[in-house]
């Protein structure tokens, strides 16, 4: 059986990351497919795990739409089926990548496993169009791995047939404990020996990401006033890697540069950011990676999002929805910071770090012996 694995971005990357190890550990042959939608950030990562793309798509064009980046990924996904039939791709989460990649292989009559299946917000708008995207995913694909009994049940909802859905805890748990692993076996680079120069680790450290398209413009400006009242009212210091969506940039420069503790950087790569990550005592983010890589680091996160289909993170307490509400964040913030204990031991409901060896036997065992 020919497999192919596809993936355009950086979180998708890093959650594949450890599915391609465990293909490559049992040498089981695969190709890899890259559409290169965050071009030098995926490059990073693919570096770091030591992945080599067999095709790379490079889609991106200077601020293109949405359908742009759809019909551009269709036509050159093509192409790929056109020089190699594959009887299974692999595709993951909620972006436009995925879904797209999984409709070609659709039209080409391939099977298509789709990881970190069954997270909803039934919300089209948000987020947008992640949602919707990871919907569409669902009806295309044949074999459903999702991460949560949560979001097994979600697609049962749907009336997926119960079969192809497998429950196995989601690999950004897998990437984060690999990359740990090499952190506390000295691995080091310029990112983190900068960090370690410009931040005083002393303080306590709160970490801030954003980057979701229905912030622009006021969510951003809200944020941003919620973090400038922060670090006036504690002694912490505050560490912003700034997206380069110039929605983002614009804002928070504008907003937040030139402030004592607080630190805009360049987006970091990625064992710079969960180094930094495991440093801080605080997130406040947007991104769903974070909310199921901080429990396993016992860190709570404050989910800048009006809603999150990551609703196990909230149930267990390991993540807090307080949207783009200033006074919400500023509250719940404060809330963590005047606490006792900041930092008690968190369960994470996300996994344990075996979901590519739980995905990998399904295939093994399940569709590569009944090729």
């Amino acid at each position: 059986m020919n497999l192919l694995i596809c993936f355009g971005t950086r979180p998708e990357a890093i959650k594949m990351a450890p599915i391609c190890m465990e293909l490559n550990k049992r040498k089981i042959p695969f190709k890899l497919c890259v559409t290169g939608q965050h071009k030098e950030m995926l490059q990073q990562v693919l570096d770091f795990f030591d992945l080599i793309p067999d095709y790379d798509l490079n889609v991106m064009l200077p601020n293109q739409s949405l359908n742009t980046l759809s019909s551009r990924i269709l036509v050159e996904m093509d192409k790929v089926f056109e020089k190699e039939h594959f009887d299974l791709v692999l595709v993951h989460g909620d972006t436009t990548t995925s879904t797209l990649v999984a409709l070609a292989a659709f039209h080409r009559h391939c099977k298509v496993a789709h990881i970190e299946a069954g997270l909803r917000t039934y919300n089209k708008q948000s987020p947008f169009p992640e949602e919707l995207n990871r919907q569409l995913t669902a009806r295309i694909s044949d074999f459903h791995f999702a991460p949560t009994q949560k979001a097994k049940n979600n697609l049962l909802k749907e009336s997926v047939n119960e079969s192809s859905v497998i429950v196995t805890g989601n690999t950004v748990i897998d990437a984060l404990h690999i990359t740990i692993n090499k952190i506390e076996n000295g691995y080091s680079n310029a990112f983190i020996e900068n960090l370690n120069e410009t931040i005083n680790f002393n303080k306590r450290v709160i970490l801030v990401t954003g980057h979701r398209r229905e912030s622009f413009g006021s969510g951003f400006k809200n944020v941003c006033e919620a973090i400038l009242e922060i670090s006036k009212k504690h002694d912490v210091e505050i560490v912003y890697p700034v997206h380069l969506n110039p929605n983002v940039q614009n804002v928070v420069y504008k907003r937040l540069a030139g402030k004592d503790n607080i630190h805009l950087i360049t987006p970091l790569d990625y064992p710079s950011f969960i180094w930094l990550m495991n440093k801080a005592v605080l997130i406040i983010s947007d991104s769903g990676g974070i909310q199921e890589e901080a429990p396993s680091l016992n860190i709570p996160v404050l989910v800048t999002r009006e809603t999150t289909e990551r609703e196990e993170g909230v149930t267990s307490g390991c993540s807090i929805l307080v949207g783009i509400n200033v006074n919400k964040i500023i509250h719940e913030a404060n809330r963590i910071l005047t606490a006792d204990k900041v930092n008690d031991k968190m369960t994470n409901p996300y996994g344990d770090g075996i979901a590519a060896i739980k995905i990998v036997d399904f295939i093994q065992n399940n569709i590569l012996i009944n090729d």
